[in-house]
């Protein structure tokens, strides 16, 4: 076996590999998009109109068709520009690009008591609030035309921000790492339509930043004073202090824990 023909296995075997991370990133960002999932299924039935039009021989369906696979790509382009450079984005939103600040356990404690301590205010009084916490990826596109602030977090100061004749109360505010980034945010509501129609705004709001992006969202409801939490997809509706407190902190803990060994624990303590 030659060298040539060696590196034309190698070659091959790189760029199927290529491929199949494409496809499995492209399926990853679907699922967890309500939006791509309704542009893939859209596009599947026009395929499966076209294979029936072929096999059933029907010509003005066909034609249409044909006329829409062709500049069916550049309306797509056009119309869902910002999922797809949502998408693309993705990409290089990754801790170790360094977006991502990595709390240690103190800041984590300090922000959940702050953050806490405005939710348990908020809940009392029934004033609603949503708070996002951006993790690896990046939310720059809601910060940029927010009320930029960057402060460190204190439980008076979002109670402050939230307090309805404050100008900055119907938006939501971000947090990166340990410090609050702008107020005043608006985020994409869901479109997921198998969301509960009493929903709100803010609910929607909250679950549509946690369908784009894997940020945490924090909501307290001004109508009821309910809190609930948007993570992964999913709302977590309705959950006690201690259930909230204890649903934010798991979902802050970093994926991989820095553990000492015994030996490394004893020689500390001695």
């Amino acid at each position: 076996m030659t060298f040539t023909s060696v590196w034309n296995i190698f070659t091959k075997i790189v760029d199927i590999c290529f491929v199949w991370v494409i496809f499995y990133f492209i399926l990853k960002n679907i699922k967890n998009n309500v939006k791509m999932v309704l542009i893939f299924k859209g596009v599947l039935i026009i395929i499966l109109i076209k294979i029936l039009s072929n096999l059933l021989n029907l010509y003005t369906v066909g034609l249409l068709l044909e006329y829409v696979l062709s500049w069916g790509p550049i309306a797509l382009i056009i119309i869902f520009q910002p999922e797809i450079r949502n998408v693309l984005e993705s990409i290089g939103r990754s801790q170790l690009l360094g977006r991502h600040k990595v709390l240690t356990v103190d800041e984590r404690e300090k922000l959940v008591y702050e953050i806490m301590g405005a939710i348990e205010y908020l809940k009392k009084n029934r004033i609603g609030a949503l708070i996002v916490l951006e993790r690896n990826m990046s939310l720059q596109e809601y910060i940029e035309p927010a009320n930029k602030i960057y402060s460190d977090i204190t439980a008076p100061l979002l109670d402050a921000i939230f307090f309805p004749p404050n100008p900055l109360h119907d938006g939501g505010v971000i947090i990166q790492g340990d410090k609050l980034t702008c107020a005043g945010a608006v985020f994409k509501t869901s479109m997921n339509p198998n969301v509960n129609k009493k929903l709100g705004t803010r609910h929607r709001a909250a679950l549509g930043v946690a369908e784009e992006t894997d940020a945490i969202a924090l909501v307290v409801s001004e109508e009821t004073g309910r809190i609930s939490i948007a993570v992964d997809n999913h709302l977590y509706y309705n959950l006690t202090l201690e259930e909230f407190k204890l649903k934010l902190l798991d979902e802050l803990k970093p994926k991989t824990e820095v553990f000492y060994d015994a030996d490394e624990e004893e020689e500390i303590d001695e």
